[in-house]
């Protein structure tokens, strides 16, 4: 009888482990999704039609790390939008947990800095979950293979976050100007530095 509580349990963790979903990662194809913008419309990735990837930045408004990197997200999306590459940012934080995260609250944020890229609202954090995104600002560089969402780069926009000027590695341009110029992405994945996702609590 212990054996085979035993052999149970084991088959039990063996089904959860091959079950959890692993974050994405370079090479790995990403599902597309839709999500609320601040107009109110739904958006998907797919809806750009004359986008050759993204520039998908999981961020919120009130993480002091996300704020250092705003202008350098804003300049993303000016440098590789028109080149087809546009910013997509995305706000996963349960407002119960941070309330300067609500969805009004980004329209207020947005409209401050001036953003000229989609911002969109993860409300059931199932996008978050989905991408493996832990931090803001997480970034996904993603390329249209068809139809299909290919990731090419994870990680952090650069290595400096308190000062941009003395940014040493800027992973995501490299990323981006690899996939433009046809060659190989330099650093496929780097750690995510900011602050944690606010997870729901229930």
């Amino acid at each position: 009888m212990k054996k085979t509580m035993l052999l149970l349990a084991g088959l039990l963790l063996l089904v959860f482990h091959t079950s959890a979903k692993e974050p994405y990662k370079a090479g790995s194809y990403a599902s597309d999704f839709s999500l609320k913008n601040l107009k109110g419309d739904m958006v998907s990735l797919s809806d750009i039609d004359d986008a050759k990837g993204f520039i998908v930045v999981f961020g919120c408004n009130t993480c002091p790390v996300v704020k250092k990197y705003d202008q350098r997200i804003i300049d993303l999306n000016d440098e590789y939008g028109p080149k087809g590459y546009p910013v997509v940012m995305i706000n996963s934080n349960d407002k119960s947990v941070s309330p300067g995260d609500s969805y009004e609250e980004m329209k207020k944020v947005a409209a401050s800095k001036d953003y000229r890229f989609e911002y969109l609202y993860d409300e059931s954090q199932d996008v978050a979950k989905e991408y493996g995104a832990t931090n803001t600002p997480h970034v996904y560089v993603l390329s249209k293979e068809g139809k299909d969402l290919k990731v090419e780069y994870v990680g952090a926009i650069d290595n400096n976050a308190d000062d941009a000027s003395m940014a040493g590695k800027h992973y995501v341009k490299d990323a981006v100007n690899a996939l433009l110029n046809g060659s190989e992405v330099p650093v496929a994945g780097t750690k995510a530095i900011g602050c944690t996702i606010k997870w729901n609590r229930g």
